[in-house]
């Protein structure tokens, strides 16, 4: 094409989860079930953890924060890719595109650490019990989550900035249902590489520093738990961290099989099955993994459900 004849992109159209017009209803209702599902769950999350006495550990305070940020990573997707199955034309204008992106990778990079400060928790927890409260004290833990959201911030400004610092001209279909680096990159009209080595790099860097605290606090805690003599009191622990480490390993797992992958084995149509797992799976199956199956918030919803009004004691 001449250099002449390019146009400036203003908006984008997402293909979505399938282009087949019989699957766009069915879909609707799939994926608005699971967007109920996650608003809900992480929702009473955020109020059981906020509200009640008996959940003001530091456990619950990265739990709650787990939430939000599932919540609006949720958000951030959902919402535009149930209108697109519906819409008969799925555009997004540029800026918004651009928003998406950031908004995405906000809360996907808080999201991995928010991971290894809950696995970091639970290894000063099991291993260093009576340094518990000092090391992971109110401020101490205020001040990580705070990090971690401003880390998230910085990443995804910078990368979103030099995604779209490149070129976009005529091609405007992206092969996904939200706007992601590397389908967008795919349709550059410019050289890419300075964003695309921004963008993996990133990436890489975030995974392998986040799951590094990840594995390193497990395998400690798996060692701790080894050493507790009582068969019955290994089981109890072991099933305790087993949905917890399962989770983990979805999630650091798609983000790995999705960025990592080298350039020539890349599918666009894997990577969009791949991003429902961490876009809008994990976020649902979250607040089952880490709260329901737990005794402490099992029991908070019970008093809720029986005496809302006396079970609760704002903080």
């Amino acid at each position: 094409m001449a250099p002449g004849n390019l146009t400036p992109v203003t908006e984008f159209i997402l293909m979505g989860v399938s282009d087949r017009p019989e699957l766009q209803i069915p879909l609707f209702f799939v994926f608005l079930v699971i967007y109920g599902l996650t608003m809900a769950g992480n929702l009473g999350i955020i109020t059981l953890t906020s509200v009640d006495s008996q959940l003001q550990t530091p456990m619950y305070f990265f739990l709650r924060h787990l939430a939000i940020i599932n919540l609006g990573d949720s958000t951030v997707i959902a919402p535009k890719m149930l209108v697109n199955f519906l819409a008969s034309k799925k555009t997004i204008s540029y800026y918004g595109c651009a928003a998406q992106l950031g908004g995405f990778l906000v809360f996907i990079v808080a999201e991995t650490f928010m991971l290894a400060l809950m696995a970091y928790d639970r290894y000063v927890a099991i291993c260093n019990p009576l340094l518990y409260g000092v090391v992971v004290s109110p401020q101490i833990c205020l001040l990580l989550v705070s990090l971690t959201y401003l880390y998230s911030l910085t990443t995804a400004l910078t990368v979103t900035s030099c995604v779209f610092s490149v070129s976009y001209c005529s091609s405007n279909v992206i092969n996904h249902f939200y706007c992601d680096n590397v389908p967008l990159l795919s349709l550059s009209c410019s050289n890419t590489y300075i964003p695309e080595t921004v963008v993996f790099t990133s990436a890489g860097i975030n995974l392998l520093f986040s799951m590094i605290i990840v594995l390193i606090s497990y395998f400690n805690i798996v060692l701790a738990i080894l050493r507790i003599r009582s068969s019955e009191g290994r089981q109890k622990a072991f099933s305790t961290c087993a949905s917890h480490m399962m989770a983990v390993t979805v999630f650091y797992g798609t983000l790995l099989f999705m960025y990592l992958e080298p350039r020539s084995n890349h599918s666009l149509d894997t990577d969009k099955m791949a991003s429902i797992f961490y876009t809008l799976v994990i976020p649902m199956l979250n607040p089952l993994i880490y709260s329901l199956r737990n005794k402490d918030v099992k029991d908070t919803l019970k008093r809720f459900l029986n005496k809302p009004y006396q079970s609760f004691k704002f903080m």
